[in-house]
């Protein structure tokens, strides 16, 4: 606007002597000096057509930077700029600094691992998810929650994933899947048409999924990992909620790393060793869920964090059974004592974007107690042989062609 004004004043005071001539002009007229009037309409036609510019101009960037400014005002942050204040602010935050405060710290029960053999009752995961198996550990009337955690106060206290799945689901994940690093072999032991295994590597790993394909840009361009450490696009992980009764639901110490500290904050080895088998599946239960990692926003997730995904075909086959606790320090020789806990399985693989994983890691890495040790694949148990495995699995209530709630030995 100031411009314009310039502009026009300039161009009053240069066409004024045209417009009001002074008596010497006048004079100089009456002598001959006659004035160009083809050269005044020039002069007038430019500094018009100056003006007109100069307003378009001023209107172009006001409208230009008011749109600009819009767009800058709802655009999503970058994933640098905007992480790297949160976590800034964590590293100074009164919030963070005293481990002394968190609740659970340290709350882990020890349960030492045994010899598979000298076990009795205390059937293991991971185990065949396949629809219509059924373990050999009889387990009597007991039987594993079918209920959505929540409904019975348990919550998540901590989320991990392992490379590759520790469970073994036919047609979805087994040895027929692949990888970037192709896949592992069923082992001897295994029968036919209902069980597989697992082998031996850096990190052991476990089965695959099928929807890799080297040649769909989706599972072979690299992702730029912020905050999960050692993942691979392309790759098969299971991911693991421990969930909990006797967790700090609802409160800043909810989740934990180790996940013992989370599933016993509220719980000691004398209330432990006063509970039942029946309430022990009652009040711990871990969501299972298998994910091969692509690199499409397409499959975006924002809340991996909360627990499995229950979204149309996600969350939607699952395998009820009672089990134990996983990891590779135990196998077909030494089995784990946390036992029996319920685990709630997803027979089906997913496509999950890596960005969803990533973020994940940031909203880890946002928790009070240090969750650093689980920002990585962990290794994947062998497949448990089907005398180790429970035979209370049950299909879920809404499975209509199941035969809705039934348990398979019956």
């Amino acid at each position: 606007v100031i411009l314009i004004v310039i502009v026009l004043l300039a161009v009053s005071i240069l066409i004024s002597p045209f417009i009001h001539p002074s008596n010497q002009d006048q004079s100089m007229c009456a002598h001959g000096n006659k004035v160009d009037n083809s050269t005044l309409k020039t002069l007038v036609g430019l500094l018009s057509l100056a003006t007109v510019g100069l307003l378009a101009a001023c209107i172009a960037l006001a409208v230009g930077g008011s749109s600009s400014s819009s767009k800058d005002k709802h655009a999503a942050p970058q994933a640098d700029s905007a992480a790297a204040p949160y976590l800034e602010s964590k590293a100074s935050s009164s919030f963070f600094a005293d481990d002394a405060v968190n609740a659970c710290a340290g709350a882990k029960i020890a349960l030492e691992d045994g010899l598979c053999a000298d076990l009795e009752v205390v059937p293991q995961s991971g185990a065949n998810v396949t629809r219509g198996y059924v373990g050999q550990v009889d387990m009597g009337e007991m039987v594993p929650t079918t209920d959505a955690y929540y409904k019975k106060g348990m919550c998540p206290v901590n989320v991990h994933w392992h490379l590759g799945t520790e469970h073994y689901s036919v047609g979805q994940y087994d040895e027929n899947g692949d990888g970037p690093h192709g896949n592992i072999d069923r082992p001897e032991w295994a029968d036919r048409a209902l069980a597989s295994a697992e082998g031996e590597e850096r990190v052991r790993d476990g089965f695959r999924c099928h929807h890799y394909d080297e040649t769909k840009e989706e599972f072979t361009k690299t992702y730029d990992w912020k905050h999960c450490v050692g993942m691979e696009v392309g790759e098969t992980y299971e991911v693991h909620w421990p969930h909990s009764s006797a967790g700090a639901c609802g409160t800043v110490d909810q989740y934990q790393t180790p996940f013992y500290d989370g599933v016993f904050c509220n719980l000691d080895m004398e209330g432990l060793s006063n509970m039942t088998e029946q309430q022990i599946a009652r009040n711990v239960g871990v969501h299972g869920q298998v994910f091969t990692v692509v690199n499409d926003e397409s499959y975006f997730y924002p809340d991996m964090i909360r627990g499995m995904i229950v979204d149309g075909e996600l969350g939607k086959d699952i395998h009820y059974y009672t089990g134990s606790t996983t990891g590779t320090t135990r196998d077909n020789v030494m089995c784990s004592r946390y036992a029996p806990i319920t685990w709630q399985v997803d027979r089906r693989c997913h496509l999950i974007s890596a960005s969803s994983f990533d973020k994940l890691c940031y909203d880890m890495k946002m928790q009070r107690d240090d969750m650093g040790d689980d920002l990585h694949a962990h290794g994947s148990r062998e497949l448990v042989m089907g005398n180790y495995v429970a035979d209370n699995q049950h299909y879920s209530e809404d499975d209509g062609a199941a035969g809705g709630g039934k348990n398979l030995r019956r």
